[in-house]
């Protein structure tokens, strides 16, 4: 009883999930992604196997509709299923069985698969292409979100919200770029899980990002940042004057405490981003 998209960007080669349920912890059992093999999302009277299952035989050099029908014809319970699958080479399916509660369906087109079951409407499956297609120039994470959030405005699981949950997975988009995770997020029990989904993307572009440009601080900011230091206790005494090795110990040691180690530069440079973020944070703590 869940709606899902399952993505792939043409651009970049990144995989991903967005769903979203009324149903407790939906990222548990429906979204599975790896990275250069392919995404899957299952549900309505979910088999779980199908993720794992499915990513294998995407990974033994399958198509997306070749796995879909080993689905159809192994399972007995297929009549009940439901599935959207995408494969690293943009292949894709979208299968409903004939026993899903109504409004089931879906809509597959390359590098794309929608489902829902319980839905409103049609209408829920047609916002989320709709969205899915205008946010070509977004972020795969952005574009998946943007399409659930579609779908959730158009009336979603006609039984109501709980959870929802982004998975997605891109060469070296990992942290420190030394795997494919990417992202992970989940809203397991939330009264606006979709809404939630995006207050965690903001906050996780936010952590994982490394700076898109960076800049010397000005002698206003940098003195800002070590009466910082001193007030949270990263340093007991700072000189003043240019940036030294007491200010870049103590300034890492504060990137730290606010896991922004991905956004730090060192020598007097800071991400503007990451300058804004600590501004507002600790607003009022220095005088």
């Amino acid at each position: 009883m869940t709606f899902s998209i399952v993505g792939r960007d043409a651009r970049t080669g990144d995989l991903g999930v967005a769903v979203a349920s009324k149903f407790l912890a939906v990222g548990a059992l429906v979204p599975f992604v790896r990275g250069g093999v392919g995404a899957v999302a299952t549900q309505s009277y979910v088999n779980p196997t199908f993720g794992p299952e499915g990513l294998r035989l995407l990974a033994s050099g399958l198509d997306a509709a070749a796995v879909g029908a080993h689905f159809q014809a192994t399972d007995p319970g297929i009549a009940q299923r439901q599935f959207g699958l995408v494969g690293a080479d943009g292949s894709s399916v979208t299968f409903t069985g004939p026993d899903c509660h109504a409004w089931a369906g879906g809509y597959a087109a390359a590098d794309v698969a929608i489902q829902g079951n319980v839905l409103a409407g049609p209408g829920v499956v047609e916002a989320m292409r709709a969205a899915w297609e205008a946010g070509a120039e977004l972020s795969l994470p952005r574009r998946l979100l943007a399409a659930l959030n579609a779908g959730d405005a158009a009336g979603g699981d006609r039984r109501g919200r709980q959870s929802a949950a982004l998975l997605c997975a891109g060469p070296g988009r990992g942290y420190g770029g030394l795997t494919d995770d990417w992202v992970n997020l989940r809203a397991d029990d939330h009264a606006d899980p979709c809404r939630e989904l995006a207050r965690l993307l903001d906050l996780h572009d936010l952590l994982f990002t490394r700076p898109e440009t960076t800049r010397p601080l000005t002698d206003e900011e940098l003195a800002w940042l070590r009466a910082l230091l001193l007030a949270q206790g990263h340093a007991t005494a700072l000189p003043g004057g240019p940036w030294d090795a007491d200010t870049e110990a103590a300034a890492w040691a504060l990137f730290g405490t606010e896991n922004l180690e991905e956004r730090w530069a060192p020598g007097g440079q800071v991400d503007p981003v990451a300058l804004a973020y600590l501004r507002a944070q600790y607003a009022g703590h220095v005088r």
